[in-house]
């Protein structure tokens, strides 16, 4: 939620700035604005909506300097304007601020600041008056200023400073909120994901908890909140920049469906064996799988999984709620925190809550250097790669992928699961690329039934067992794009109340694939079928009994049924997509939301 990106060297920073928050449009974001240095002072730029509305603020200016700063702000305290955009400024224009997250103090914080002038709605600008305020008070180095500032707030927040008074020095500091250093050559940058980084760096440094840096042209220095140096190695990162590209693809989301064989295929690669650096605990009593939105909904597959092949008692918990619940946990139980970005607010505070509960921690993430990966006792690296569409759909497959692989692992190591059995598990697994690219091949027969559904039509989702996750993410996903109302349900629970809903302007996808559940789900197909509705179905290639049921049909290749999650819900992600693109929807930035979501 919330992009920042900064620079400081020896090129002209507007278009370094202006590319890295493009980069980071897919966080989410309602204005946009650049603050940058020169000769003259600090020129400020900003627009509400669309960074095209930024362009055309700055376009035949004379926005100068090789130091700056850029925001995408999301609006939480104050509405969408162009007073409340970023940056923000002290009341005598020298020092200027960007923000992500929530100073939950807000209104203590502008009570105590007398004789200041105001000129927004947000939270963020009482920073940049705390700042100006200490920096009057002490003298000396702005970094002191900064962090004594920083003392008197309460919430979250990624901060980046400039003050005109040190052209050569950006300041930046985190709690709760991902920021991260680019380490360049005669120049540094930072960032709130390594996105904007890629194309003049792979070197990043992540801010951990509660430090702060001052980043000039030469280096970067990072403190403790004692202000103690600290000192860590870089990290190199290994996506590449042109996935961040579209690659001839009308949508990052379409491109990043059609790369789910690769990196299915990149989950899979040498870990038969073992889980990576993975060190599964000798005695597992409870697993308990902590996650926000699609994460979630690959915890549920995860857990059936888990009871099914290591049979141990699993719980796939909302982290928003486990956060703030009593749920007991200790030695013998294993956190396992599912998080694309690794920055997710919820999902990092249940891991903490679990560590000090003695409990061991995993963590299931795609970015290396994230909070999620430094904080758990171990992590599994997912291998998706760069993700730019907000909808999740490549991550989700990887995320599946994971966490069924770690299924297989700790039954074995249990001795739950048989050797032969696992051998036979994994060599399933193994066809799961190809089987991939041949759902895929059957995106002209979606985009046919997306575009009959697109108006005037409400989605139910329904499946069980394995399949209860993919009936949730695919509602999640036509919810997100299209803006189309989808609920998903468990097909069990329909006669509990959901078949009140069902006539003849309701559209029900069923996802049926073979299976211990199939008859089950023919049943509750033939329910929706006898009171008028239309029924879409997710089944095996080949039956019969589904395809007669059911208005339209989406195969997939016969496989084990604990892997039919990671091929049925590709065909619901292109359902979603063609449906969003009849409407005319922003489908890789959709309305209201954000990649990550980094404060509650």
């Amino acid at each position: 939620m919330c992009g920042i990106v900064g620079y400081v060297g020896a090129r002209p920073a507007l278009g370094i700035l202006m590319d890295g928050l493009r980069r980071l449009e897919y966080r989410g974001y309602d204005s946009s604005g650049v603050v940058l240095l020169n000769g003259r002072g600090l020129e400020v730029a900003k627009a509400p909506g669309k960074l095209s509305a930024l362009e055309a603020r700055i376009r035949g200016g004379d926005l100068g300097g090789t130091i700056g700063l850029g925001h995408t702000r999301w609006a939480t305290h104050g509405g969408v304007s162009e007073r409340n955009a970023h940056p923000h400024l002290s009341c005598d224009r020298r020092i200027a601020v960007v923000h992500n997250g929530i100073v939950e103090n807000d209104a203590e914080l502008r009570f105590g600041l007398r004789g200041h002038r105001f000129a927004s709605e947000t939270d963020t600008e009482v920073l940049a008056h705390l700042i100006e305020a200490f920096a009057r008070k002490l003298g000396g180095h702005p970094l002191r200023a900064v962090t004594l500032a920083l003392e008197r707030v309460r919430g979250s927040f990624a901060l980046a400073v400039i003050n005109a008074d040190y052209p050569d020095l950006l300041i930046a500091a985190r709690v709760n909120c991902p920021l991260v250093l680019g380490l360049g050559e005669g120049e540094n940058l930072l960032a709130s994901d390594v996105a904007a980084l890629l194309p003049h760096t792979r070197r990043v440094l992540p801010l951990e908890e509660g430090e702060v840096a001052k980043i000039d042209p030469e280096g970067v220095a990072v403190f403790d909140r004692r202000y103690n140096r600290v000192r860590r190695r870089p990290t190199v990162v290994s996506w590449r920049q042109d996935r961040a590209r579209k690659g001839g693809y009308a949508h990052f989301m379409l491109k990043e469906i059609a790369e789910q064989p690769q990196t299915v295929a990149a989950e899979l690669a040498g870990r038969e064996g073992a889980l990576d650096d993975v060190r599964l605990p000798a005695r597992v009593d409870r697993v308990v799988l902590a996650a926000c939105g699609t994460a979630w909904h690959a915890a549920l597959a995860g857990k059936t999984a888990l009871e099914e092949l290591a049979r141990v008692p699993a719980e796939a918990a909302l982290a928003s709620e486990l956060r703030y619940g009593d749920a007991p946990m200790g030695r013998g139980t294993l956190l396992v925190a599912v998080s694309q970005s690794g920055e997710t607010a919820d999902t990092l505070a249940a891991l903490r809550q679990a560590r000090e509960a003695g409990a061991r921690t995993l963590a299931v993430t795609n970015q290396k250097g994230g909070t999620l990966s430094r904080e758990a006792d171990d992590v599994l690296f997912m291998r998706a790669g760069l993700e730019v569409g907000v909808a999740a759909t490549k991550t989700y497959t990887s995320q599946l992928v994971c966490l069924l692989l770690l299924a297989l692992h700790l039954g074995r190591r249990r001795g739950a699961l048989p050797r032969e059995r696992f051998r036979e598990l994994l060599k399933a697994a193994r066809r799961l690329p190809g089987q991939l690219e041949r759902v895929l091949s059957d995106g002209t027969a979606v985009a046919k039934v997306a575009r009959k559904s697109a108006r005037g039509t409400d989605f139910m989702y329904i499946g069980r067992r394995y399949n209860l996750a993919t009936a949730y993410e695919g509602a999640l996903k036509m919810k997100e794009i299209s803006y189309l109302h989808a609920e998903g349900y468990g097909a069990g629970e329909m006669k509990h109340g959901p078949l009140a809903l069902v006539d003849s302007r309701m559209t029900c996808v069923a996802v049926a694939p073979a299976g211990r559940v199939a008859e089950k789900m023919l049943s509750n197909i033939q329910e929706v079928r006898a009171r008028g509705g239309r029924v879409v179905s997710v089944a095996t290639a080949g039956d019969r009994l589904v395809r007669a049921a059911s208005d339209e049909v989406f195969e997939i290749p016969a496989c084990e049924e604990m892997f039919s999650p990671v091929l049925a819900v590709v065909p619901l992600q292109l359902l979603a997509y063609h449906a969003a693109v009849a409407l005319g929807r922003d489908v890789d930035r959709p309305r209201n939301l954000a990649k990550s979501v980094t404060v509650e």
